[in-house]
């Protein structure tokens, strides 16, 4: 009985081993835990790229491959990425890889860490990059970008930000709030207050005072 229970044991540690060595489970297994994976691009096709991960064929759609749109595909040829498994299926003989995923995550990161560097109350140029009813987004010296709601834009009162700023004007902003990592500008907070003209008052003369402290007492019989 103790031979027939090693047996079994052996046989049941061997069909293990052999499930975790076939490359299929190796790539399912990266999906799940969403392992970041260095790969070279080692083929261009029509509609993305091609890169080897355990031995298997990956194909990196080009709407995976860069957070924009890529010109020529070929620029990536046998350049080192890093991706993710995003679908496996052996019976198809299908594995997919991204690298857009991580690229988001890192670019998220870079900003976050960016703003933590900007404090409220800070002075800085940038260029306005888009006009909406409700405001004008400004791209900054850093990179980032931040909004100048429409009542921040000017002392005055303004309707429409297309009517005082254009797309490509250079302008200066005050950060004047980060919330949710949103950066809140104002054109407004460094705009100079008209002076108001000083108010004169005329101070009477003594002798006026005293005449028109006269003026009411006259009459009265004490």
């Amino acid at each position: 009985m103790k031979e027939e229970t090693k047996t079994e044991e052996t046989m049941a540690d061997f069909e293990e081993h052999f499930d975790d060595a076939n490359p299929w489970n190796v790539v399912a297994s990266y999906m799940e835990q969403g392992t970041i994976l260095p790969v070279k691009v080692e083929g261009i096709v029509n509609s993305g790229a091609i890169a080897m991960v355990e031995g298997l064929r990956g194909f990196i759609p080009a709407s995976r491959l860069s957070l924009s749109y890529i010109e020529d595909l070929e620029s990536y040829l046998l350049k080192d990425i890093e991706v993710r498994v995003i679908d496996v299926d052996q019976s198809e003989n299908k594995l997919v890889l991204s690298a857009r995923e991580i690229l988001k995550e890192k670019e998220k990161k870079a900003r976050e860490e960016k703003i933590a560097g900007i404090k409220p109350g800070s002075v800085m140029t940038g260029t306005v990059e888009s006009l909406q009813t409700y405001g004008a987004f400004i791209r900054m010296e850093d990179g980032l970008s931040g909004l100048v709601h429409v009542s921040q834009i000017s002392q005055k009162r303004v309707k429409s930000p297309k009517d005082v700023l254009n797309i490509g004007d250079e302008v200066n902003v005050k950060v004047i709030g980060i919330k949710d990592g949103k950066i809140s500008l104002s054109m407004k907070a460094l705009e100079e207050l008209p002076e108001e003209p000083e108010e004169k008052v005329e101070i009477p003369a003594s002798e006026a005072i005293g005449t028109r402290l006269g003026d009411l007492f006259k009459g009265i019989k004490l």
